[in-house]
């Protein structure tokens, strides 16, 4: 295998690109479905610039359009913490399997528009596996617990 496959993208530059298309792509990139259904929007492969179409690009693609960067801000855990999503709905997202746990988890990002770290939530997305879910369930539980000591 060589070097480029383990080569992780530059978030920004994929946030940033995103930011950049005319609103009809990105409408188009809002009202997708599921994650792979991007295989199908000419915008997604606009903003991998030549980049390969993989479940992770998939992934942060889709979740892209309802996430607001802040450098240094919330984890996503936190910010949901912080839109008193419902426990059980974030359970839903740790339990269910893939694509339907990222479909979850959009739903809960179009509820509460967070505002948060897109380099921190983009690496959660690009490399999303159980730990990732269990990350997300422990910021979300740890923002809880603090406020309700505090």
């Amino acid at each position: 295998m060589s070097k480029t496959e383990h080569k992780i993208p530059d978030f920004m530059a994929l946030y940033e690109r995103y930011h950049q298309l005319k609103p009809g792509p990105q409408a188009e990139l809002r009202r997708v479905v599921a994650p792979e259904a991007l295989l199908e929007i000419p915008a997604f492969f606009r903003l991998l610039q030549g980049g390969r179409a993989t479940p992770s690009m998939q992934r942060l693609v889709y979740c892209l359009p309802l996430i607001k960067h802040k450098t240094d801000g919330d984890s996503l855990g936190k910010a949901l913490a912080r839109a008193n999503i419902n426990e059980k709905r974030l359970f839903m997202v740790i339990r269910s399997q893939a694509s339907n746990d990222l479909i979850q988890l959009r739903r809960l990002l179009k509820q509460a528009e967070p505002t948060i770290d897109w380099l921190q939530a983009a690496k959660t997305l690009y490399y999303w596996n159980d730990r990732a879910k269990r990350q997300l369930l422990e910021d979300f539980f740890f923002y809880q617990n603090t406020q309700q000591s505090a």
